[in-house]
């Protein structure tokens, strides 16, 4: 067969539904629409768009259908040949107060809710997972973070790398999806985006269709 180049790249992608404050959660339209808008604009070689599903904006309620995602995702990978696929996963969150797109560099074992999540828990500086001690244990992505905000920022997106996800869902949901990704061999990433408000919606999918390809030729 010869030289054909590494193997593709599945980029399996959730959002949220909405929650206190966000009536419409700019997420849930960004990874509903996603699919029909890459097949549009031409999915770029090398990268699959695998799956792409809403979460609920709650921790326990998010975490459930997330192993049942990740789970499915792994199983695809153990039934074809050794490493003949790299698994990448974007969890979208937004950020109704941000005016810039942020890539989240880490996740945190806190969970520290601001107010009740949509199945009414709010814990209070509780460990994501006790197993893996304080809640200051921090675990970091393995994508390279700061060379992905660079390339998008030369597209002339508004766009910036973080530390923080927070304490709220989102760290939640990244914190498992890393730990998973650790013990998998695949890959999470995290990014916030602003309202649609902010950065309207056609900019926003077009970040977003961006930011799998870059992740695609990087990752």
């Amino acid at each position: 067969m010869g030289s054909e180049g590494p193997p593709a790249v599945t980029i399996h992608v959730t959002g949220f539904k909405k929650f206190h404050g966000v009536s419409e959660n700019p997420t849930e339209t960004i990874v509903s629409n996603l699919r029909e808008y890459m097949k549009k604009k031409g999915m770029p070689k090398g990268l699959i768009l695998g799956s792409c599903n809403i979460l609920e904006t709650a921790g326990h309620g998010a975490v459930a259908p997330l192993y049942q995602t990740l789970q499915s995702a792994i199983s695809e990978k153990d039934s074809e040949s050794a490493n003949s696929r790299r698994i990448i996963w974007v969890h979208f969150g937004v950020n109704s107060g941000a005016t810039r797109f942020a890539i989240e560099q880490q996740a945190v074992n806190e969970a520290t809710f601001r107010c009740p999540d949509e199945m009414g828990w709010k814990p209070q500086k509780v460990p994501i997972f006790p197993a893996d001690g304080e809640i200051s244990r921090v675990r970091e992505t393995s994508i390279p973070v700061e060379e992905i905000t660079r390339t998008l920022t030369k597209k002339g997106y508004e766009v910036i790398t973080s530390d923080d996800a927070g304490r709220f869902v989102c760290n939640y949901v990244y914190y498992h999806s890393l730990r998973f990704a650790e013990q998998n061999g695949t890959k999470s990433l995290f990014v916030h985006v602003p309202l649609f408000l902010t950065i309207d919606e056609e900019t926003q999918m077009q970040f977003a269709a961006s930011l799998l390809e870059v992740l695609a030729t990087l990752c």
